[in-house]
Parts: C-alpha cells; sequence; structure tokens
C-alpha cells in the first residue's frame, strides 16, 4: 500500500516537533592535540569525578592518554569505559552506567565516534534515571527531566555530528536498531582535535566526509524554516567539505583541513538538530540495514540519485548552494544547480566513493520501499516520494552503482 497522501499530509509536522526540542549549544574548543585541555575546562567547572567512555580501537592508538593526563594532574577522580563496539546494544549501556553511578560520576568524556557518542548520551541520560531499565528509555522522545549528566563531546571522526546531535541509535534485544531523541540533552564542550583524524584511513575519511557533507545538503534543501544562524550552519557545512575533503584525500596529514572537516562534521550535527534529514538518509538507512552496508557507504551509493531525482523541486536552493560556494557565476538557477551537482558527483569521483558496488536486488524492492517510505516519515523533506518515484530511485541506483 502506498501511504503516499498520509506522508505528503504530515510532511512538515516533523520540522514543527524538532523546533519544540531543546538542542545543545556547547563551547567549542578547536586545536590540535587541545583534547588535553578538557582536565582544565572540567577544573574550572569543579567536577571532581568524571567518568572516559571510549573504545578498543581509540585506545589502542592511544588517544585517551592526554585526557588522561590532563585529568591527573588536575587531581580529577575519573574511571574508564571502553567495551564499545561499533554496534553498542541495551546490555552496554546498561553496563557503563552501573559503572558511571558506582563512580558517582558528575560529568561524562565522550572520546570516539558515532558509537560512543550515543552510548555516552544514553548513560548520561539513564544516570538521572538509575531506576529505569535502558530498554525503558528506548522510546521516539525520551525526555530528561533537569537534563542529562554533563557530556565533553571529543570527536575522532569527521561525519555524524553526533557530538551535538540529539538522537542516539542502540541496538534492542532482537539485533534491531532503535533511535531516540533526547529532550534535555546536556553537551557543555565539544573539542575538536585534528590530531585524532589526520591518521584516519582514506576510506573511512571519505565515508564520513560524505556523512557530513549529506547532512549539510539535506538541511539546506529541507522544508524546515530556521533561523538565518541555522541555515548558515548548513550552507557552511557544504562550503566546508567542498573545500577541505578534496585536500585530505590528496594530502591526508594536513591538520588545517582536517580541521575544516571537523567543523563541517559538527555544523552538519546542528543542521540535523534543526532541519532534520531527508530521502538521502531514508535511502542509506534502509540499504545499509538489509545489506549491512556501513552508513557512509551506503550515504555515497545513493546521493546523487536522489538529489538528481529531487532537482526540480530543489532547483533553487541548489543554485544558492552553488553561488555560496562559489562553485558557479551562472545566474540561471537550473544552469547554477546543475554545477552544483556536477561538483558533488566530481568529489564523489575524487573520494573513489562512486566505484561502490550496489548490493540492491531487484527482487527487495518491495520491502526496501516500505523501509524507505517509513523512514522518511522522521523527515521534512522537500519532495514527498510516491512509491513508484521510490522504485524509479532503487533501479538508478542498481543500475548505474553496480560494477
Amino acid at each position: 500500500m502506498d501511504t503516499y497522501i498520509f506522508r505528503k499530509t504530515i510532511n512538515r509536522l516533523p520540522g514543527a516537533i524538532v523546533h519544540c526540542i531543546p538542542t545543545p549549544d556547547p563551547r567549542v574548543l578547536e586545536g590540535y592535540a587541545c583534547r588535553q585541555q578538557a582536565g582544565t575546562y572540567l577544573q574550572e567547572k569543579a567536577y571532581k569525578r568524571v567518568l572516559l567512555i571510549t573504545d578498543q580501537t581509540i585506545h589502542a592508538l592511544g588517544y585517551d592518554q592526554l585526557i588522561e593526563q590532563g585529568l591527573q594532574e588536575r587531581q580529577i577522580d575519573y574511571v574508564k569505559f571502553d567495551a564499545i563496539s561499533s554496534e553498542p546494544d541495551i546490555a552496554t549501556v546498561e553496563a557503563c552506567r552501573k559503572v558511571a553511578l558506582a563512580h558517582k560520576a558528575e560529568c561524562v568524556i565522550a572520546l570516539g565516534g558515532g558509537s560512543v557518542m550515543d552510548v555516552s548520551k544514553m548513560v548520561a541520560a539513564g544516570a538521572k534515571m538509575p531506576h529505569r531499565s535502558i530498554r525503558s528509555l528506548l522510546l521516539k522522545f525520551l525526555p530528561v527531566w533537569g537534563k542529562t549528566l554533563p557530556i565533553v563531546a571529543i570527536p575522532t571522526t569527521a561525519g555524524t555530528g553526533a557530538e551535538v546531535s540529539v538522537g542516539a541509535i542502540l541496538l534492542d534485544d532482537k539485533g534491531v536498531k532503535n533511535s531516540t531523541v533526547l529532550i534535555g540533552l546536556q553537551v557543555v564542550l565539544v573539542i575538536l582535535d585534528s590530531e585524532l583524524t589526520v591518521h584516519a584511513p582514506l576510506n573511512v575519511t571519505a565515508a564520513c566526509g560524505m556523512d557530513a557533507l549529506s547532512h549539510a545538503i539535506e538541511g539546506a534543501v529541507s522544508a524546515v524554516r530556521v533561523k538565518e544562524k541555522d541555515a548558515a550552519y548548513a550552507k557552511e557545512g557544504v562550503r566546508l567539505v567542498l573545500q577541505h575533503l578534496p585536500e585530505v584525500m590528496v594530502h591526508p596529514d594536513n591538520a588545517d583541513a582536517r580541521m575544516g572537516m571537523c567543523r563541517a562534521a559538527l555544523y552538519g550535527g546542528h543542521t540535523i538538530n534543526k532541519q532534520l534529514a531527508g530521502y538521502v538518509h531514508a535511502f542509506a538507512h534502509s540499504i545499509g540495514a538489509k545489506y549491512h552496508l556501513s552508513h557512509g557507504n551506503a550515504i555515497s551509493l545513493v546521493m546523487m540519485p536522489v538529489l538528481e531525482y529531487q532537482k526540480k523541486a530543489c532547483e533553487d536552493k541548489y543554485a544558492m548552494l552553488a553561488r555560496y560556494c562559489r562553485l558557479t557565476d551562472k545566474e540561471n538557477d537550473a544552469e547554477a544547480a546543475e554545477d552544483f551537482l556536477k561538483a558533488v558527483a566530481n568529489l564523489l569521483d575524487l573520494c573513489g566513493m562512486n566505484k561502490l558496488k550496489s548490493p540492491v536486488q531487484t527482487s527487495d524492492y518491495a520491502s526496501l520501499v516500505k523501509m524507505i517510505a517509513a523512514d522518511s516519515i522522521n523527515y521534512s523533506s522537500p519532495i514527498t516520494l510516491k512509491n513508484s518515484d521510490i522504485i524509479q530511485i532503487l533501479k538508478t541506483i542498481t543500475v548505474n552503482q553496480t560494477a
């Protein structure tokens, strides 16, 4: 059954709802190896008991050492939890919360990628509600009265924007991903340390960069009306990725370009909070879940087919982005929009993401359509796709992206 009429009717509802949710507006510190300043900040705020959450990979790389050194120098009592996988589940969060409660943590330091950030958010919320199971907190909207524990977020990837986004994703007992929006999320400080991303593999850098770009583009073209400051985050996020990702792919050790990508990811997180995502994410979430494809790769696979399909509806906004990013000098919107799409396609090519092999099978179209349509309800996209439109895009992904 095509739920097009229903989806079109409520298209603007998610955008209206998200504006009622308070979002973090943290202090931001930037610099190469600046993560040691976490201890200075915590001392200034008189936090004496801290939980440091990271994962085994980050620990093995030694990226947590500077933070621990800073905490030790300031005599801040801390405990570390690093048993986090790339797909965190309820049990992981429960175990981490037990550590937080036993330590009587006053603040959480989150050092890692999206998985670490998601666990940290849920622990910071769950610690304020110690008598409730984490399972019971997997609600569409999770209100935390009095706010979560304060979080110092130190992202080690430049893509998800999870350091400031109010969403979190966990696997439930059945292995199904559940997304939760935390009302009362308290991120007090974000530390953008370019050293943490310099040694990332280029394929990871590219996938994360495309995720950041998708957040910014989808925010810029969404049907959600926002203040000029929020609109600026989306536009600047697009510009930063188009400027810095090519440089990073050629010169991975360029700390300035890496920092530019860190900023782009942060702006993308702000954009998700205010303008949501769109069909690029609806397709990527569904294809990623169906075929166990990483999120950044799924985003890269579907980006051009989706952006091209909604070109007519987004022509003026694509043109605006082209001019803002100085990709064109054309006054005609249609021509300027084409220049924008060419720039995105060229970036995918430069990063090697246009060579991804599509796992999509025609026999799966029916189930994918249902998944994509259901996921799209969470956004206020510039257009509402009928089932037949979704199938047309899936055909493009299947044909054009198969090596």
